[in-house]
């Protein structure tokens, strides 16, 4: 099986290994250590060697940081990780809400008279070094680059990955690297640079066309590249990484050790790109004046999704709710109380590796039942594993690594007969998921103009979710992908191509949880009577096939239009999947998606 359930980290290791690192800050006369979620790649996910947060604290959240002092600890976390927080960290470590509390700020909270707070120049990105130094301005605290001091203390640490790196075939990426190189490349020229330095992985296996396994769940190999004006590619990667792709790559592209990859940054002429908010500092500081921050250049290219990539998904997403139904129907078919959260887990990925596409699940299984369902991102473990019992709600959470596409679905359930509370919670949170799944907008809005739609019928009864309505998706990538988001925060247009979740949420903290999940396209709206013939307007295509749960539904609470979306979309589900799921299965989906 891909998931394990072992306990990772526990709340008790955390205060020993905080009185080593202090041990380290005196001897380096620090006053404190930052230690963030990151690696040298600045991506969202880490391997194993690169969990500093998870070892120091007990955290195991996928963003935070930690601020470790010589009088107190803080654990930074957005609204994502409350309450998770709570149950994984020692009473040391004190959560911060963020961003609502920011981290210049805090800092001048514990060190009212100045000190020296350290930092890896590797794990932490120029943009958060230069945010930071201006929030401490004037106040008597310096930031202080140094070698890593967990690294130091963490005896065990396990070693960086070095599995080698796979072709991507041209079938599923749709574009030769070639072309995408040389596409980029005169984006550079006609911007001024010379150069652009790209650290993050998706973006490297993007442009060319490989993929890896460097990082569980996520099919990435780490590496540095630097793409030149004339499309010539300087990679970055260690030599056991290379056997499978080197001959698939591009001509244009030479291999160096990854030790080479500052040095060769420095000796870089005129302008050179680069994203602040993805470069580490020491890459930062070796390019000094001539770091231009304009972004990576394969983000918005990555997040408009070709013709292939589009298909691909698609038929991914179809053999994926096969899985599921197979999942919902035999979950159906099991008395309350009969069942515990691994079990469920471990059968969905059964169904899942039935698919011989299937290389990995695209994160760890979200499976809570009870109020688990109320931890956002909760995973469960052998020791939290519960029981799904009569009246409870079961919030499943998971996706497939498929070697056509990325899934990401979300389904709750009722196990036994469900309460007229979570019902009515239930119904409001679907309400939000059709409003964003039938919308259309005029072209040039961003996630940020349009996230509330899916939130409406949760705010007009006072309730609301922490955390965005919906991330993008990557193609064989990783399953959380910009820059694309339907978010407050988010500025960047949404575009044709790109593919984004739509996944409203609400959640009871000790009671129950709530989310629903699609993932959805980006494509030109169709052409109304009514419609201003030169205003350019953008629509949604659905990708995800699975029933919603009728038995949570509020039916009378549902206006014509919302029931008319719901019965039309369990109708193409059923025709969709029927003639691929097993009989048993049919027979179920048959009952399930019968119109309301």
């Amino acid at each position: 099986m891909f998931q394990t359930y072992n306990v990772t980290a526990r709340p008790e290791q955390g205060p020993p290994r905080l009185q080593a690192l202090r041990t380290e800050l005196s001897r380096e006369g620090l006053d404190g250590f930052l230690v963030p979620r990151a690696d040298a790649h600045q991506g969202e996910y880490v391997a194993p060697r690169d969990e500093r947060l998870s070892w120091l604290t007990g955290f195991t959240g996928s963003a935070g940081f930690c601020a470790a002092l010589i009088s107190c600890a803080g654990v930074f976390i957005d609204g994502r990780y409350r309450t998770q927080v709570k149950r994984q960290v020692a009473d040391l470590f004190t959560p911060v809400p963020w961003p609502e509390v920011q981290l210049g700020d805090w800092l001048k909270e514990q060190l009212p008279t100045g000190g020296k707070v350290g930092f890896d120049p590797w794990l932490h990105a120029t943009a958060q070094i230069q945010t930071l130094t201006q929030e401490l301005k004037g106040t008597g605290i310096a930031l202080v680059q140094c070698d890593n001091l967990v690294d130091r203390i963490w005896q065990d640490q396990p070693a960086p990955p070095m599995n080698p790196a796979q072709p991507h075939p041209l079938d599923y990426a749709g574009e030769p690297a070639a072309q995408k190189c040389e596409r980029l490349a005169q984006g550079l020229r006609q911007a001024g640079h010379s150069a652009a330095v790209i650290t993050l992985p998706d973006s490297i296996m993007w442009l060319l066309n490989i993929r890896g396994s460097d990082v569980a769940r996520n099919p990435l190999a780490h590496g540095f590249a630097i793409l030149h004006d004339d499309a010539r590619v300087d990679l970055f990667m260690a030599a056991e990484k290379l056997p499978e792709i080197k001959d698939h790559l591009p001509a244009s592209v030479t291999i160096h050790a990854p030790e080479t990859f500052v040095q060769t940054v420095a000796a870089l002429n005129g302008s050179v790109a680069a994203d602040s908010g993805s470069l580490p500092q020491i890459v930062a500081d070796a390019l000094g004046a001539r770091l231009a921050d304009a972004g990576d250049p394969c983000a918005l290219p990555k997040a408009r999704k070709n013709a292939a990539e589009i298909a691909g998904t698609a038929a991914a997403h179809l053999r994926d709710g096969v899985a599921v139904v197979e999942l919902l129907c035999w979950l159906d078919d099991q008395p309350p109380g009969s069942l515990t959260e691994i079990e469920v887990a471990r059968q969905l990925e059964t169904q899942r590796r039935r698919d011989p596409a299937l290389r990995d699940i695209s994160f760890e299984t979200i499976v809570g039942t009870g109020e688990n369902g109320a931890v956002m991102h909760y995973r469960v473990t052998e020791e939290s594993n519960s029981r799904l019992e009569e009246g409870h709600l079961l919030v499943l959470d998971s996706g497939g690594q498929y070697l056509d596409g990325t899934t990401d679905i979300t389904r709750t359930i009722a196990i036994g007969t469900p309460g007229a509370e979570e019902c009515a919670a239930f119904t409001r949170v679907l309400q939000g998921m059709i409003a964003m799944s039938r919308l259309r907008w005029p072209k040039g809005l961003a996630g940020r103009d349009i996230e509330a739609v899916g939130r409406m019928p949760l705010w007009l009864a006072g309730q609301d979710f922490n955390h965005g309505l919906g991330h993008g998706v990557g193609v064989y990538l990783s399953v959380h992908e910009g820059p694309q988001r339907l978010s407050r925060v988010s500025t960047v247009p949404l575009e044709p191509g790109m593919i984004l979740s739509n996944e409203p949420g609400y959640y009871r903290e000790g009671a129950f949880g709530i989310r629903i999940e699609n993932l959805l396209v980006v494509e030109p709206a169709p052409a109304l009577e009514t419609g201003d013939s030169e205003r350019d307007m953008l629509s949604w295509r659905g990708l995800t096939y699975a029933p919603i749960d009728r038995r949570l539904i509020c039916t009378e609470m549902l206006t014509t239009a919302e029931r008319d979306w719901l019965n039309a979309y369990h109708a193409e589900t059923a025709a969709k999947l029927r003639p691929h799921v097993s009989s048993a299965a049919q027979t179920w989906l048959d009952d399930v998606t019968k119109a309301i």
